[in-house]
């Protein structure tokens, strides 16, 4: 391991190569995956692109996705490559607002992706511009042992209800009912938006992430009170604040605990693992208030045209290419997660089927909680939402916390 002064000479190495000029060059992309899986999804779309452009010059720059996070904002004001991944809805917005981004309403209309990315259209605008073109999105939900339910004879739960019995069963059999790891605070944050939508709403999820409803409201009070009805009767595992959400995967695997909230990327760790397809199950998380139309997360992963780009017409030319059914499904089918591209094809994987109808008959889709709210406001809420689950007799001084960092952050 690198200790700190190594790490950030490396961090500093790496902004400093996506930041270098790139002489010649027809067309510049930055990306954000050095996985090997969805490296070599990319380099496939990059090669199929240059083949149908022999003339075009394509220089790309990868980079490990935690340390583009942090160099982003330098190459985009340094020197702007052509394409650069980013994420929709709020995570776009300090990069839209700074004008660091170009609009691409003109693309979206030209190539016809108004209607065959229409679900996922109010995620990538703003200010009523469209501002990049997504190529991959996927489906949270509860995963579920299948054969341990069967054994116990817990029918996979469709209601709160019938939910806080199947765990009440569980629990009584000596295992856990839900694993998670919340060492890195995001998995809690799943938890936390599948509570709120369930309980009060897709618009006032994001009327709290916009920073338009307080932490102290009623509503939200409600939420966590439900929360409490899974942590105080110790539904979730032991130590979880001391584990990544690959450690979480133990107990799951083992067999120790039956549930698990989580986005569909999982899946080939858990079969990496050693369980089957026919082992793991999948729902989506059960109705709270009957009366609230289903929402679900399905964070998207996009490409962006930088305002200062050198080269914008290829740079359009590439995002045109990437919108395509064909290369929606190439990619998506190497990568197994779901084209938005409605005229694309899913993959064959029971867990994507079942995740693209989970997604097209939803009442709508949050991106996530740290990508629906500010950073700062991400962070702060994803830090409560941790120390909730460990101490809830805290919740009041949390959410008079979270109101303050609220107040901060959007006025």
């Amino acid at each position: 391991m690198l200790n700190p002064s190594r790490r950030l000479l490396a961090a500093l190495v790496a902004s400093a190569a996506l930041s270098a000029p790139a002489f010649g060059a027809d067309l510049v992309i930055n990306f954000d995956d050095l996985n090997p899986d969805k490296k070599a999804a990319f380099d496939a779309v990059v090669a199929a692109f240059q083949e149908a452009n022999p003339d075009m010059e394509i220089e790309v720059n990868n980079q490990d996705r935690e340390a583009y996070k942090t160099a982003i904002r330098n190459f985009l004001t340094a020197d702007a490559p052509d394409v650069a991944a980013w994420y929709p809805g709020n995570r776009m917005a300090p990069f839209v607002n700074a004008g660091l981004f170009e609009p691409i309403s003109d693309l979206w209309e030209s190539e016809g992706l108004n209607e065959s990315f229409a679900s996922i259209m109010p995620t990538m605008t703003m200010n009523g511009e469209q501002w990049g073109v997504p190529y991959s999105y996927y489906q949270w939900g509860i995963y579920y042992r299948a054969d341990v339910l069967e054994e116990l004879g817990v029918t996979p739960p469709e209601t709160w209800d019938d939910l806080l019995a199947a765990c009440t069963t569980i629990d009584e059999a000596g295992k856990d009912c839900f694993t998670i790891g919340t060492k890195f605070l995001w998995t809690a944050a799943g938890v936390f938006d599948y509570l709120n939508l369930r309980t009060n709403g897709y618009d006032f999820h994001n009327a709290l992430t916009a920073g338009e409803v307080s932490f102290t409201d009623p509503k939200v009070v409600q939420v966590f009170e439900h929360w409490k009805e899974l942590v105080e009767p110790g539904h979730f595992v032991e130590n979880h604040a001391t584990m990544s959400w690959q450690d979480a995967l133990a107990p799951f695997v083992s067999g120790d605990a039956a549930m698990y909230v989580m986005g569909n990327f999982a899946i080939g760790a858990m079969t990496e693992a050693g369980l089957t397809e026919d082992q793991i199950g999948y729902i989506p998380f059960p109705t709270i208030n009957p009366d609230v139309p289903r929402a679900e997360d399905a964070p998207a992963d996009a490409l962006f045209i930088p305002s200062g780009a050198k080269n914008k017409e290829n740079g359009k030319k590439f995002l045109a290419f990437v919108a395509t059914p064909e290369i929606q499904t190439q990619w998506n089918e190497a990568i197994g997660q779901l084209p938005p591209n409605a005229n694309a094809t899913v993959g064959d994987s029971k867990f994507l089927q079942q995740g693209f109808e989970t997604l097209s008959t939803a009442a709508g889709l949050a991106q996530f909680f740290d990508r629906d709210a500010p950073a700062e406001m991400a962070k702060a809420g994803m830090e409560g939402f941790q120390e909730f689950m460990l101490n809830p007799d805290r919740l009041d001084k949390i959410l008079e916390r979270l109101d303050k960092v609220q107040q901060r952050v959007y006025r």
